[in-house]
């Protein structure tokens, strides 16, 4: 068997049609023959040649989707920026990215998907969170933040954001979504964490065009 000379390109091939058939058919349904049998030129052998199991795709898949530390690096050594702005970056950047439109793109809703929506809770509150804590620390260091609770309020935002507020986890019209968009605005704003702005909305609304 001829060597294979772009074994990245194999891996993210295997990755793309893994995602698909997750979201289309959910994780358990989907097997390795599926995925075998819509990449169309690679066995069984060659997909495990990469990947031990499902569950190691699965896991890269994720990872892929929920990569942020080359962004999280370029924002955080901004000098023109507080630790507000830098936050109020980050979100943007994570909401107008390929990975959240491909996300979107595949009509999920994460709740009919529990592997999906477990490591999305799990990534929101241990790898987001502490990953965004340092923006925050920054804010109230400079002022543009006033909380007691650096940690706890990491947690609560990727949370509120990463799931209550997301219309791949419950699917919402848009009237619904401002409404959910503006309370939780206002509420930040009580906090002392004034984020959400009407750009983030907006973009918040493009996926709600792909779900309802």
């Amino acid at each position: 068997m001829a060597r294979n000379k772009h074994p990245e390109e194999t891996v993210e091939r295997i990755l793309d049609v893994s995602f698909k058939l997750f979201m289309e058919k959910g994780y358990e349904q989907t097997t390795i023959q599926d995925i075998v049998d819509e990449l169309g030129d690679l066995s069984k052998g060659a997909i495990y040649h990469h990947f031990k199991s499902k569950e190691d795709i699965i896991n890269a898949v994720i990872a892929r989707s929920t990569s942020h530390e080359i962004l999280i690096t370029k924002i955080i050594s901004r000098e023109d920026l507080n630790g507000l702005e830098k936050l109020k970056l980050m979100l943007l950047k994570s909401l107008d990215s390929k990975e959240q439109t491909a996300f979107a793109q595949a009509v999920p809703n994460l709740l009919k998907n529990p592997k999906f929506l477990a490591e999305q809770l799990h990534d929101s509150v241990e790898i987001i969170a502490p990953a965004l804590e340092p923006f925050i620390l920054e804010g109230i260091a400079d002022g543009s933040i006033r909380s007691k609770y650096p940690h706890e309020l990491a947690q609560a935002l990727m949370i509120l954001l990463n799931l209550w507020l997301n219309p791949m986890v419950f699917s919402d019209s848009k009237e619904n979504v401002r409404h959910k968009f503006q309370f939780l605005k206002e509420m930040m704003e009580t906090m002392g964490i004034p984020l959400l702005d009407d750009p983030m909305l907006e973009l918040l609304l493009v996926y709600t065009d792909y779900i309802v």
